[in-house]
């Protein structure tokens, strides 16, 4: 059975050129399963795939974001999801590093525990209600977060992140605004409205340079100067040549809004 009670357990919905996906099992406030895993990783890649989705936006149905993992999942609790990292061990999900250079938002409603804040730490911006909590609780329950483990101090500073991973402990929206972990914190009522806005403003530059200038960022980060420059100035050359750089120089020369088609 791959939904709930209310329909698929995982729900993609494109309006213009922003998909949002939303975890929907409200009724066990977003916890993973090993059904909702799949189907999780099945709407990364169609968002990934879908040429029309420039900006991705996820976040949960009801109470929270997502919970983490259901201990009451057999599948889950012994991390054996289908395509989990236990079952084949490499690159096969969005917070493992599926290569997903369209900007992504997490709008984070409720908790974010877990999984959650794993997947969350992996989207280019982090909005969050006034109400969200984040944590790791792994460690509590006697097991390790890996890739969590290497998300976090990529996004904080170590002894922040060291916090949150060995201790298990829960901060609130403010604490996480101030450590750096949350871009932006907001009331419930405007999350979305709020996630959306960003998403129509990264929707102005062209697609492909904002994909290309979105990966440099990441992957500039870890590649020595000299490789990362000619990554770089080759990935200026392709996107220099395609139809929406052509139209940019056009429509500015024109003194006119540019019109994008992602070529």
């Amino acid at each position: 059975m791959t939904g709930n009670m209310s329909g698929p357990l995982v729900l993609y919905e494109r309006d213009g050129h922003v998909a949002t996906l939303t975890y929907n099992r409200p009724e066990r406030l977003n916890a993973i399963t090993g059904a909702l895993r799949t189907e999780l990783n099945a709407a990364w890649e169609r968002f990934r795939d879908d040429d029309d989705a420039w900006i991705g936006v996820i976040t949960g149905a009801g109470r929270a974001f997502c919970v983490g993992a259901d201990l009451t999942d057999g599948a889950g609790s012994a991390g054996t999801w289908p395509g989990s990292f236990w079952e084949i061990p490499t690159v096969n999900s969005f917070e493992s590093g599926l290569e997903v250079w369209k900007p992504t938002i997490a709008a984070v409603n409720g908790y974010c525990l877990g999984y959650g804040l794993t997947l969350a730490s992996a989207c280019d911006f982090i909005i969050a209600a006034d109400d969200a909590e984040f944590g790791m609780p792994e460690v509590r329950l006697g097991v390790p977060t890996i890739v969590g483990a290497m998300r976090l101090p990529r996004r904080i500073r170590m002894q922040d992140a060291l916090e949150l991973l060995l201790t298990g402990d829960r901060i609130d929206a403010e604490q996480a605004h101030e450590i750096g972990l949350v871009w932006k914190v907001g009331s419930r009522d405007t999350l979305l409205d709020e996630a959306r806005e960003l998403a129509d403003r990264l929707c102005r530059g062209a697609p492909l340079a904002v994909r290309a200038v979105n990966e440099m960022a990441h992957r500039g980060r870890h590649l020595p100067w000299e490789d990362a420059v000619r990554m770089g100035e080759a990935m200026r050359r392709v996107v220099g040549g395609t139809d929406d750089a052509r139209e940019g120089m056009q429509a500015a020369a024109e003194r006119r809004p540019p019109r994008w088609t992602g070529h």
